[in-house]
């Protein structure tokens, strides 16, 4: 099993920035992916970014391009997203996600077997 703990939310005026952290725990050897997702009121769950464990490689929703950065730190076991510019409509509780499988990027939420417990952030405008 693989614990996720995402920390970094808030409030934040539209155009400002924040960094979320997802720290992984137990069997973490066996993560290949993390990605961050999102879920806003009344709407779906929505990849926002996804990165390889081994090599870094990266994948972003079109919404995010250029604005946002997600980065790991092998040693320390955590995945961060740094997310500058904000938008109002970047609003929603964001997720960490793991994936034990080697292979390409993939965005969909179902082929992620580990989730955290999400972390509130709110843009205000």
């Amino acid at each position: 099993q693989v614990q996720l703990v995402e920390s970094g939310g808030g409030l934040v005026q539209a155009g400002g920035s924040l960094r979320l952290s997802c720290a992984a725990s137990g069997r973490t050897f066996s993560i290949y992916h993390m990605g961050w997702f999102r879920q806003a009121p009344g709407k779906e769950r929505e990849f926002v970014a996804t990165i390889r464990w081994s090599d870094g490689s990266t994948s972003y929703a079109d919404s995010v391009k250029g604005r946002f950065t997600i980065s790991r730190d092998n040693a320390k076991n955590t995945v961060y997203l740094q997310m500058n510019s904000l938008k109002p409509e970047d609003t929603a509780v964001y997720y960490c996600a793991a994936r034990p499988v080697v292979g390409g990027l993939v965005r969909d939420p179902d082929l992620y077997s580990y989730w955290g417990q999400g972390t509130q952030v709110t843009v205000s405008s």
